[in-house]
């Protein structure tokens, strides 16, 4: 199993920017596959980024292509979001998940159902 934490959420100002962390519990998270996932309020849960397995491999919803950046440090058991040029309709509250069954190319999946274990999720509110 893995457990997930997320941190680094916040309010921002239109422009400005945001550094999400997801920290894991467990030591096969090297072997996961992870994702972030945001879910603005009367919205359903929508895919961000998600990220391989060894962190080679990425891929980005399009309306945050050029913006945000994924990342992760197995040796920290830890993975990213940076979030630039934040806009008003970024606010959110953003969740990692992880899988290991995704599908997709390099193991990356945009689907929620292919992900197994989600964090509680982080508010980020970005102010126009």
């Amino acid at each position: 199993q893995v457990h997930l934490v997320e941190s680094g959420g916040g309010l921002v100002q239109a422009g400005g920017s945001l550094r999400l962390s997801c920290a894991a519990s467990g030591h096969t998270f090297s072997t996961y596959a992870m994702g972030w996932f945001r879910q603005a309020p009367g919205k359903e849960r929508e895919f961000v980024a998600a990220i391989s397995w060894s962190g080679d491999n990425t891929y980005y919803t399009d309306a945050v292509k050029g913006r945000f950046a994924i990342s992760r440090d197995n040796a920290k058991n830890a993975v990213y979001l940076q979030m630039n040029s934040l806009k008003p309709e970024d606010t959110a509250v953003y969740y990692c998940a992880a899988t290991r069954r995704a599908k997709g190319l390099w193991g990356l999946s945009e689907e929620r159902y292919e992900y197994d274990y989600w964090g509680q999720g982080t508010q980020v509110t970005v102010s126009s």
